[in-house]
């Protein structure tokens, strides 16, 4: 395998990486999980799931580290991309500080198991090898065969069953370089970058980080994990969710559920969310379910429109805008960034515009600021009640929370307040408060003394 060429990084980690590596289905990504203590990676019983390289922080007894897991080498790809895998399989070892060799107990040496040896053995980096789905006492009894292949005494853990965790951790540590790092900065942001398949989300994810850090492939459905990658812009420190490609429910088969169900996920744990959309084609159904997920969760969304390079000349930026608006109804506040993701050009402005909506989403209002901006929507327009019924009485709002900004509305009658009123009197108030662009969680409450009134 040859060495990668030379990267400008821009990730702005700072922190020693683990390569996690091995042949197919040796339990990797199980492994991964273990050591993170949560599901990170895909973990699936056919070979060839993971591609890309996927990264969590670990951190044990004041030591932090980045665990890489990487796809199998020696894959064959259903999707041909074997090139593109062992591509980031050569990223993963170059920047690695410690590798960790994965074999599988119960299968023995295998003749790839040995050709990966002789391949990590010229690497001259500090190694460990650990000896996989250890699950018994019995099996692990077999795992001192791998001493073998001459990487030294294998430790023998089980993944599933988290087994053999405690010691593995600390003989990564003991490998690492000695103590430097800090802790690692906390995020600003999580940028959470969602679309449909082969609208550029792993383009965008690799301007950002300044290095190919996902598979890009004109292959619809390259990516599959959630990948967590961390870059900087302007000396802070944000993180980036390169999410897969989502398809319509009726064509998702095997790992696109797996997929599907991460790229949901992400979008739930997002600050803000980037939502691409292919200028080449017509905004489709998985466009406009995707929107309104988004909206459901009450995320700050940036309506991204990507390859815009290549939709010159068809559209301009104005007929477009308005073409979102009606298309996209539920985000219709939205800010629209046009984006050429393999050239970089305006990726750092869709950042900023996402700074942008975070820091209106993280706004509060003072409780004045907020009851004389409800005088102001009141005078324009009341709860309209139903034909012989009470008048819906609104006597005060107050702020409680933000992310989404949340505000709680005290009325006469909460139930009566209609969905219609409910949708102009966020859009006034999103005129009257610093929540240009973001999505306003409104709660109504009936007020005790008006249901004890009723009810006497």
């Amino acid at each position: 395998m040859a060495d990668p060429p030379a990267l400008n990084y821009h990730r702005g980690m700072g922190l020693p990486a683990v390569a996690i590596v091995g042949r197919p289905n040796v339990g990797k990504s199980s492994l991964l999980n273990m050591l993170a203590r949560m599901h990170v990676s895909i973990v699936d019983p056919r070979p060839g799931v993971t591609r890309d390289r996927v990264a969590v922080v670990i951190e044990h007894e004041d030591r932090y580290f980045e665990a890489v897991d990487t796809g199998g080498i020696g894959i064959v790809d259903r999707d041909h991309l074997e090139r593109h895998v062992e591509e980031q399989i050569h990223f993963a070892l170059h920047a690695a500080a410690v590798v960790v060799f994965v074999v599988d107990t119960r299968d023995g040496i295998t003749p790839l198991d040995a050709s990966v040896a002789d391949t990590l053995r010229r690497l001259d980096k500090p190694l460990l090898l650990v000896a996989n789905k250890a699950d018994t006492d019995g099996v692990a009894a077999g795992a001192a065969e791998f001493s073998r292949l001459g990487l030294g005494e294998p430790l023998a853990v089980s993944a599933k069953h988290y087994r053999g965790r405690t010691e593995l951790l600390e003989r990564v540590v003991a490998l690492l370089p000695p103590a430097s790092e800090a802790p690692p900065a906390e995020p600003v942001m999580q940028l959470a970058i969602v679309g449909k398949r082969n609208a550029g989300k792993s383009t965008l994810v690799n301007a950002l980080a300044g290095e190919p850090r996902v598979i890009v492939s004109e292959i619809p459905g390259t990516t599959r994990d959630a990948v967590d990658v961390r870059f900087e812009k302007d000396g802070k420190t944000f993180i980036a969710i390169d999410t897969a490609g989502v398809r319509k429910k009726g064509k998702m088969v095997d790992v696109d559920y797996y997929s599907y169900t991460r790229a949901t996920r992400s979008i739930r744990r997002a600050d803000v969310v980037m939502l691409l959309i292919d200028a080449t084609v017509p905004v489709s159904d998985v466009d406009q379910k995707l929107a309104r997920y988004v909206a459901d969760q009450h995320k700050p969304v940036v309506l991204t429109v990507n390859k815009w390079d290549l939709a010159a000349g068809r559209a301009e930026t104005a007929a477009y805008d308005d073409y979102l608006t009606k298309i996209l109804p539920e985000v219709d506040y939205a800010p629209i960034v046009f984006t050429t993701a393999r050239e970089g050009r305006n990726v750092d402005a869709a950042v900023d515009a996402a700074l942008m909506l975070f820091r209106q989403a993280n706004a509060r209002v003072s409780t004045g600021q907020l009851n004389a901006a409800l005088e102001q929507v009141l005078a324009l327009r009341g709860p309209s009640p139903k034909r012989g019924t009470k008048a819906v009485k609104i006597y005060y709002a107050t702020q409680v929370s933000v992310a989404p900004p949340t505000i709680v509305f005290f009325c006469n009658d909460a139930e009566r307040v209609g969905a219609d009123y409910r949708r102009f009197m966020e859009n006034r108030l999103r005129e009257l408060l610093p929540y240009e662009e973001v999505p306003i969680r409104m709660l109504f409450r009936t007020r005790a003394s008006a249901r004890q009134g009723a009810r006497s």
